[in-house]
């Protein structure tokens, strides 16, 4: 299954270190992560997804939760959350078609298009990690010269 994390932390010199520690030591890997700091600048989240069985999950975040410099610790629901990632692609131009064909597929993904070169062009999608997967396939023929992503930002619907 795949597991949305969301760790509120102190924010202070290390926590990243320790909490990545904890996924290496009990063997589990981290899909994505993204931290950042709060409101608050004595604290940080961090979102980190992951793929493991109901019960991995469960034990992951017990152990994240037993950590000194955690506050709170939360398994999201993904469909009561929203969450997305930022990815830019530099795709590759072949002739002049290529530019408006990937052009129109990243309006269709709700993408923007930065950095037009004669032989290159640069797309910025925020999207879900399937979409994102989607739009990758789809590029893939042009060819990808080389694609960055931030890791996924998520937050929880509803009241406080």
């Amino acid at each position: 299954m795949w597991a949305i994390l969301s760790i509120l932390v102190q924010n202070k010199p290390g926590i990243l270190f320790k909490v990545t520690h904890l996924f290496r030591s009990r063997n589990f890997n981290i899909d994505s992560i993204s931290v950042g700091v709060t409101d608050n600048p004595d604290y940080s989240k961090m979102t980190i997804t992951t793929y493991g069985d109901e019960k991995q999950v469960e034990q992951i975040v017990k152990q994240l939760d037993k950590m000194i410099d955690t506050v709170k610790v939360e398994q999201l629901d993904e469909h009561k959350t929203v969450y997305r990632e930022l990815c830019l692609f530099k795709i590759k131009l072949s002739n002049a078609s290529d530019s408006m064909e990937i052009n129109k597929l990243a309006n269709a993904y709700g993408g923007k298009v930065h950095d037009v070169k004669k032989d290159s062009i640069m797309v910025e999608l925020t999207a879900t990690p399937d979409q994102i997967h989607a739009f990758e396939e789809l590029a893939k023929p042009f060819g990808i010269i080389d694609m960055a992503r931030t890791g996924v930002a998520a937050l929880q619907r509803g009241g406080a």
